[in-house]
């Protein structure tokens, strides 16, 4: 097989070898060769452009991957809506500093992971514990007795990790999904601060935890960086990488960010490479980004999302007076923070479509301190059309809490046409399916129609927009159809393109299904 050929499996997996680098870091070399023999005119750049490998995968519209130009449409984020506080961080031995949130869903189950911590100091002291609470639906949150440690004179509490600082600080679970995954470690977790480097942990039960090994998996001195690991680290396993994947932060000329490992294996990984980050083909602004929250997108995993916490230091909102008002902690409220949305396909970039805010702070002194506003990690489905994101507020204030906001499913953003309607047409790709499924919403004189053309853009009898019925609704799963009905089997596998027209409607994700 040619390099050209092994550069271009694009989509597909590729197992990580049992030694580094996985699959991300080849296909980076490959790029690199590719871009040579290019550049010394061995390659012509149409012989490099291959068709997209969509397969039956959902494909959201969070990025420009599959859109090749927009005509009078636009990609638009849309704002969660904020449905009230769920958990009330109010136990002795949590408090004002707690922080550091994870939710996960287990089957039926919501579980709930947070540093409990009533009152400021080092990071990493013995003061910090791993608090607990679950949920049946996402809504009603309990925090049930887990009766392992005692704290505060009390013995029946909901702490489920406790005398493990630094890991304590900033302890980050996960469901582990990879295939054959050990259930005696079907859950694993990594925390640590520079005292420790990062520290694997892990369960078969999500509440009763062990360390894998002694020695952290990441240590200080694998990292590159001044300094590391003071925020929330997570990981988890990559269907698209066929391997663990970890995102933690560093500090680089001062600035927040965030750095990358791989691993086949939990325990020993790959040389960390920083992120960059870029907003239609170009740099994008480099920001205090305190916290990632990166994961794969559970209805689309090829995608992963993040639902970061950006920081900004000394942007000062709250006088003196306010603050006293609300007391907060006087060292928390001479900075503000607010949630940003990002994406990345395995690769080394954030994708900044969007810059500006996700979640904006809300209305209310409350809200403009230093360190709240920050996203827990994971987007969770809690409704038949609904998933949520929670995020952490009123941070170093008594009215310390977890506040839920809802989004329909796929709702982070969407392909935008006004009134006066538009279009756009995608980047030529290939599907496996017999029908095409779409997460739309149109106004009563808006809709939605579908053109499939061949590879050169060449409309496809029976498929043309004079064929196409229009779509008018709003619905999660709406299929396609043209005057012969929904049936596209005989164009699966084939090299296509999509032309969409739309007026006054969203288009939130598309899927040829079978």
């Amino acid at each position: 097989m040619s390099i050209l050929n092994l550069a271009l499996l694009k989509e597909q997996r590729m197992p990580c070898d049992l030694q580094p680098p996985c699959r991300s870091s080849l296909l980076r070399t490959f790029a690199f060769l590719i871009g040579g023999l290019v550049a010394m005119g061995g390659l012509t750049a149409q012989e490099t452009t291959q068709p997209l490998e969509l397969a039956n995968r959902r494909q959201l519209f969070v990025d420009s991957w599959l859109i090749d130009d927009l005509a009078n449409v636009r990609l638009m984020l849309h704002a969660p809506v904020d449905e009230g506080p769920v958990v009330q961080f109010d136990k002795p031995w949590e408090g004002q500093f707690c922080g550091y949130c994870t939710v996960i869903k287990d089957g039926e189950l919501f579980r709930l992971y947070y540093r409990g911590r009533p009152g400021k100091g080092a990071d990493g002291d013995i003061g910090e514990v791993t608090c607990y609470a679950e949920s049946r639906d996402g809504l009603k949150w309990s925090k049930p007795n887990v009766n392992r440690f005692v704290a505060k004179g009390q013995a029946e509490n909901n702490i489920i990790l406790a005398d493990a600082a630094p890991s304590t600080h900033n302890f980050s679970p996960m469901l582990d999904t990879a295939p054959n995954v050990d259930p005696q470690r079907r859950f694993k977790a990594l925390g640590g601060t520079m005292q420790s480097g990062l520290v694997a942990w892990t369960s078969a039960d999500g509440v009763h935890w062990s360390k894998l090994q002694e020695e952290p998996v990441i240590p200080v001195s694998m990292v590159p960086f001044k300094y590391m690991f003071d925020s929330q680290n997570l990981a988890f396993w990559s269907d698209l990488e066929n391997c663990y994947v970890c995102y933690f932060r560093v500090f680089e000329g001062g600035i927040r960010r965030i750095a990358r490992s791989t691993s086949v294996d939990f325990i020993h990984w790959n040389a960390p490479v920083l992120l960059q980050y870029e907003t239609n083909g170009e740099p994008s602004p480099i920001e205090h980004l305190y916290t990632n929250q990166t994961h794969p997108y559970f209805r689309a995993p090829q995608i992963y999302v993040s639902v970061a916490a950006r920081f900004m230091p000394g942007r000062q909102v709250l006088n003196d007076e306010q603050a006293k008002a609300i007391n907060v902690d006087p060292s928390y409220f001479k900075d503000t923070s607010d949630a940003i949305f990002m994406t990345t396909r395995g690769t080394d970039t954030y994708q900044r479509t969007f810059l500006s805010a996700f979640i904006r702070p809300g209305i209310g002194a409350h809200n403009w301190v230093s360190r709240t506003n920050y996203p827990a990690l994971n987007v969770v489905q809690t409704g038949e059309t609904e998933m949520s994101v929670y995020v952490n507020q009123d941070y170093a204030q008594p009215s310390a809490h977890l506040r839920r906001y809802s989004m329909r499913l796929d709702g982070f953003a969407s392909v935008h046409a006004e009134f006066e309607g538009g279009h756009f047409n995608t980047k030529p790709f290939a599907f496996d399916g017999s029908r095409l499924s779409i997460n739309f919403s149109t106004s009563a004189a808006g809709g939605v129609r579908f053109e499939i053309q061949d590879a050169d853009g060449k409309p496809i009898p029976g498929f043309t927009m004079a064929d196409s019925v229009m779509q008018i609704g709003n619905e999660i799963d709406r299929t396609v159809t043209w005057k012969s009905g929904s049936d596209v089997s005989s164009l699966s596998g084939k090299t296509v393109r999509l032309l969409c027209s739309m007026k006054d409607a969203d288009l939130f994700s598309l899927q040829f299904v079978h």
